[in-house]
Order: structure tokens, then sequence, then C-alpha cells
């Protein structure tokens, strides 16, 4: 079993007007196997979250810690971390124009692993992942998001997802702009990964309705970069029922 720690992390983003704080002491233990569900108001935090955990250098550490397995992750290079096991499905995927979907799979495929994948073997597992995902073939050959709808981004990112097989998995907003048939087709792509393989993940989110098909076994509210309240799928449930307003009451005021 591995475990991903973050022990009071506090994390700052640069504007005009200096330092921002945006975490302001997150404790967050995930172990293999475990789905958390983050949720929150727009500016609580939970997307600097994931691009703090993945080295996004807009994003300044400046309390706290991040250990996988007793590793400093914050210690690593991004590539590093994506070695150590560490995914992000983005937000808002970046288009790569002239590097085809399947270049760019098999490259970072041999990046994570250190070996190229045997060609054959390679070719029936990508090709059966994307049939999974209702991915027609012919997006093997287009550039990574150039032109993609954006059902068609985060199918790619659950295609991601599935092939290189991650400890942890951090979906932000993979829900996000989805109707409900893509919603449905990138929910059972993350349980798959979930039966087939160990690994945890942590699912950003705003709505509760991507949990309709991705049942988490933790439930952790954000509001003002903390973690305001913890429970069960329960705790979801009862956020679709009363939303975010008791806790945004009570939030200190920030400047």
């Amino acid at each position: 079993m591995a475990t991903l720690e973050i022990r009071d992390l506090h994390v700052s983003v640069e504007t005009k007007e200096g330092a921002k704080p945006i975490l302001r002491g997150v404790d967050l233990t995930i172990n293999s196997g475990e789905t958390h569900a983050v949720m929150g108001p727009n500016g609580s935090g939970k997307s600097t979250l994931a691009s703090a955990l993945m080295g996004h250098p807009k994003y300044e550490v400046t309390a706290g810690t991040v250990t996988l397995d007793g590793e400093d992750v914050l210690a690593m290079s991004v590539d590093e971390r994506a070695q150590a096991g560490l995914f992000l499905a983005m937000q808002y995927p970046v288009e790569v124009p002239g590097v085809s979907v399947a270049n760019f799979l098999r490259t970072a495929k041999t990046a994570i692993c250190g070996e190229a994948p045997p060609l054959r073997a390679w070719g029936k597992e990508v090709k059966t992942a994307m049939g999974n995902l209702r991915i027609d073939g012919s997006f093997a050959e287009r550039s990574v998001n150039e032109g993609f709808s954006g059902g068609e981004k985060k199918r790619h990112e659950i295609l991601q997802l599935e092939l290189f097989k991650p400890r942890f998995a951090i979906l932000d907003e993979t829900d996000s702009g989805l109707d409900i048939d893509a919603l449905r087709v990138v929910a059972d792509g993350v349980n798959r990964a979930l039966e087939n393989t160990d690994v945890g993940v942590l699912l950003i989110t705003h709505y509760t309705r991507i949990l309709r098909y991705i049942r988490p076994d933790f439930v952790h509210v954000f509001v003002d970069g903390r973690i305001a309240e913890e429970g069960g799928p329960e705790l979801a449930d009862r956020l679709e029922v009363e939303g975010y307003d008791r806790y945004l009451a009570t939030a200190p005021t920030t400047t």
C-alpha cells in the first residue's frame, strides 16, 4: 500500500499586489485504492492544491510537507513526480500542435517507466483503452488537444490515466463541461482504473453529479484554503441539498 501524505500545506501565488496566500494549512492523507472527493465553492483552493502537488511553478509552497511513501515530493521536479507515480488530469488541458496523440502517449509512457513499452502489446492496449472510452481510432493521429471538444479533452485525460497506471491520480474538475453521456464514459474510465489497479484518487469537483458514478470513500469540503469538514459519501449527499452557504457564513474574512 502506498500513501500520499499532505501536512500543514500552505501555498501562495504571486499577483500584482504581491504574494497572495491560497492554501492555509491543508492536512490530507490518501492511501492506495481510496477515492477522496474535494468539494467547495469557487476560489476555495481546490485547483491550487492540484497544481501545487504537481509542482506548477506559479504556486509557491511556503510551509508544510508532501510525502509519497516517506519521500519528499516537494523536492522533486515535475517529471520526477510523474515517475514517482503522481498523475494530474488537468481542468484545462493544453494544446500541443504538431505532436500526435499516439506519439505523445508512447513518449510519456516511456518517460514514466524508463523504457519504451513493447510496440505490439502497447498498440493493443491503446486500442482497447480507446474503445472503452468510445474514442475513434483516427483520434490517435490528431495533434494533442488541438481542436478537441471539451468532452474529447477529458476523455484523453482519462485515456492517459488508464494507460499510465499511476499510483495516485489527481482529477481536477474532470466533470467540467461534460454532457451526461460523456460524464458516464469518463466516470466509467475512472472506475476501471480503480478496479484494475491500486490507484488512489483525489477527485476535485464543484458538484455532486460525478459522485453519482464515482462513489468516494471520503469527502473533504474546502473553504478559504482549508478543509472545513470531512466525512463519507453522505457528506456529498448533504451538500447536494444544503450547498456551501453555511460554510461561507462562518469562513474568516481574508484580504
